[in-house]
């Protein structure tokens, strides 16, 4: 889980940059990054709107390959 948030985090410019590009707080996206096993499913489109990262990258298990967009 660490490497795709990190990735999504990267893209954005920081932890506070994503945060609040998505509605979250900064510390919420550095607990996705050290103690989460996957990001919340609520914030997955939100990720991809802004990161350019696929739903499917960021969560597989609820966005198979097939359904990918």
């Amino acid at each position: 889980m660490g490497k795709i948030i990190n990735k999504a985090v990267e893209i954005a410019g920081s932890q506070s940059s994503l945060a609040k590009q998505i509605g979250v707080s900064q510390p919420r996206v550095w607990n996705w990054i050290n103690n989460a096993s996957a990001i919340p499913a609520e914030y997955v489109l939100p990720i991809e709107k802004v990161t350019g990262i696929s739903r499917h990258e960021l969560r597989p298990d609820i966005y198979p390959m097939d359904e990918a967009i």
